[in-house]
């Protein structure tokens, strides 16, 4: 009998997507507009709860990139970012012609150190002669980072804060939902993430007028005209009325989701007590409700006799995917001579972990399973 494959986390339809596809053609509302955007973007306005508009775009990608252009960052300017990332966070960054400068983590979540944060404003200013124009902190794996202290830094030096919250939705911080404390934040909904809409993601802004400056920069900055006038640079990144149809069938399940994710998070978190050497991920405190969108392991080779590595390629042979933790933006070659504020922590981190499975399709026997194979690779 073929092999099973448990996958890290993959998209899972409600159902209901169809209709509002189905809807979509029978309408003939097929471009980047129409009332399937218009009603996810309600959706997740709705379900953020703090007052926010929702921009519904292309790509988490290109939320960030129009963020940055609505903060004014452009050449010559500098932008602090978070390390221990993907790299969407700080290519838009490039795209803008800004410089990146990367802050490690700190141990507690593995999100942007606020006090590494804070030594390279400093430092910026001292070596620049002026401020970053941006702070882009990122909720790892769904972890919520440290916002009171990273707000309370940004908000010292009036430096404006870009939330990177592509894997975060439904992740709490103080009761607040991520994405939800910066001048904007960045959503993600790529086939693998906690809602999809095959591609896409969305910005979220402060209220309708940014709303309607973000749209208009997303429509290739069209104005208003009869016929086609353009005083500004534009982007073709709206969301399209079937994607957001697919987004609205996965808002009716998006709760389901993130208690299916924290209920795996929480069988891991019961199989591997007491078993030495595999160190899994969880709250640092009560302040921070991780949606726990990927699970995390630490692997002390001095302990298992085997590093993440090893493990990986073990898994992968019983149909159990794994993936490395991201390896720092401040390790990859193409930011090699970029300014970095480094402690080492995301270095190790990347060293010894790995991600494994914890999307809607993962089983509790899937669990067993996963775990039980961890195990048997340390007989």
């Amino acid at each position: 009998m073929e092999q099973k494959r448990i996958y890290l986390c993959l998209a899972h339809m409600s159902g209901k997507e169809q209709d509002f596809i189905k809807e979509a053609f029978d309408t003939n509302w097929v471009v980047p507009l129409g009332p399937n955007v218009n009603a996810f973007e309600e959706d997740l306005e709705n379900f953020l709860e703090e007052n926010k508009k929702v921009v519904a775009l292309s790509a988490g990608t290109a939320a960030i990139h129009l963020a940055l252009i609505q903060l004014g960052v452009s050449t010559g300017d500098e932008v602090i970012c978070q390390s221990f990332t993907f790299c969407a966070s700080a290519n838009p960054v490039t795209y803008v012609g800004a410089t990146p400068v990367f802050v490690d983590s700190e141990e507690d979540t593995w999100n942007m150190s606020p006090v590494l944060l804070e030594e390279a404003i400093k430092d910026r200013i001292a070596k620049t002669g002026k401020k970053p124009k941006a702070i882009v902190p990122v909720h790892l794996y769904g972890m919520p980072a440290k916002m009171d202290e990273i707000c309370a830094i940004a908000n010292k030096y009036d430096i404006p804060v870009l939330e990177d919250a592509a894997e975060a939705l439904g992740s709490e911080y103080n009761g607040q939902k991520c994405g939800t404390f910066g001048h904007f934040g960045a959503l993600s909904f790529n086939g693998n993430k906690m809602i999809t809409t095959s591609g896409g993601g969305a910005l979220v802004v402060a209220d309708s007028e940014v709303k309607k400056e973000t749209m208009f920069y997303a429509t290739q900055a069209r104005e208003a005209f009869p016929y086609y006038q353009h005083e500004k640079i534009g982007y073709n990144y709206r969301m399209s009325n079937i994607c957001a149809g697919i987004g609205r069938g996965q808002m009716t399940v998006l709760e389901e989701h993130i208690a299916h994710h924290r209920w795996i998070h929480a069988l891991y978190e019961k199989a591997f007590a007491g078993m030495e050497g595999i160190n899994l991920k969880s709250n640092p405190s009560e302040k921070f409700n991780a949606n726990y969108w990927l699970c995390t392991i630490l692997v002390d080779k001095a302990v298992t006799g085997f590093d993440y590595e090893e493990l990986r390629v073990k898994l992968d042979d019983k149909g159990i995917e794994t993936r490395p933790l991201w390896k720092p933006m401040h390790l990859q070659p193409v930011f090699k001579d970029n300014p970095c504020y480094v402690d080492g922590t995301s270095e190790r981190l990347f060293s010894e972990g790995l991600c494994i499975p914890a999307g809607p399709c993962v089983t509790e026997e899937d669990v067993t399973y996963i775990v039980s194979e961890i195990k048997n690779c340390m007989k």
